[in-house]
């Protein structure tokens, strides 16, 4: 079964609206002094604002599309009757937003029938979207500014390459620290600028290979569609394009296949 680009336009600008509203209830608690941290079983930290949030996103699909099924980071999975579904990540970089650093963001991700087919990633502190339908092209949206067009870089080799990730602690624990420092041996520069801003930054234009040694599917599914209608590929470790692999990367099509040797070797 196709759908109509139609469809999948409607539903997108549905996802885009339905971020900036999560937008002013996230705000609300970033840099509260009396914000509450609490830690999961994975001893990750989640806040009132991840939990608040996918509240707000689930409530306002299930009264668009009753129909869909979504995946929350926080609060599990409702299944679809249709072939759709939605994969939320409320807060992506909760880290980030509990020390008071805007490079957090919302990631709405939808699926149909298992390909991943509409992506946003809205960043409430820095007042940015970008956002991507397949076929459709991605855009980035600053404030009130006009949308243009999000276009991966043109780098052409890792020597001239920015390279961002998001912690070394998860290369460390994997045991991937030798593969960490061939990427930055082989980088013109490398950053931390992480989680899904990293991945933006590519998206963009602004950055050119992003790797994360660790994701969950609610953590890749926006960035998929994003980083693919931008020119680029969104892909896990050995070349694929899937957001199940527990790892992935965002890199522009001059520099995939050196990156995927470099994490071969």
């Amino acid at each position: 079964m196709i759908v109509e680009p139609n469809e999948l336009q409607q539903r997108m600008h549905f996802a885009v609206a339905a971020s900036r509203d999560v937008s002013e209830l996230i705000l609300k608690y970033y840099q509260a002094s009396d914000l509450i941290v609490d830690l999961k079983r994975d001893r990750s930290p989640v806040t009132a604002a991840d939990r608040g949030a996918e509240e707000l996103l689930r409530t306002q699909i299930a009264k668009t599309y009753p129909n869909d099924g979504i995946l929350g980071e926080e609060f599990g999975e409702t299944e679809s009757s249709n072939g759709f579904r939605w994969l939320l990540d409320p807060v992506d970089g909760t880290k980030s937003f509990i020390h008071g650093v805007p490079l957090f963001g919302t990631l709405i991700g939808l699926e149909f029938q298992d390909r991943v087919v509409v992506g946003i990633c809205r960043f409430p502190a820095l007042d940015e979207v970008v956002y991507a339908s397949e076929g459709q092209g991605a855009w980035w949206q600053v404030g009130d500014a006009d949308p243009k067009q999000a276009k991966v870089s043109s780098v052409s080799k890792m020597s001239d390459a920015l390279f961002c990730t998001t912690t070394i602690n998860g290369w460390q624990t994997l045991g991937l620290r030798d593969t960490f420092d061939r990427l930055c041996q082989a980088a013109g520069l490398t950053r931390g600028w992480s989680d899904c801003y990293g991945h933006m930054l590519v998206a963009t234009g602004r950055a050119d290979v992003m790797v994360d040694p660790e994701m969950n599917e609610w953590d890749a599914a926006a960035l998929l569609p994003i980083v693919r209608e931008a020119g680029g590929h969104f892909v896990d470790f050995v070349g694929q394009p899937t957001i199940y692999s527990n790892n992935g990367l965002s890199v522009n099509e001059l520099l995939k296949d050196e990156v995927l040797q470099i994490l071969s070797s």
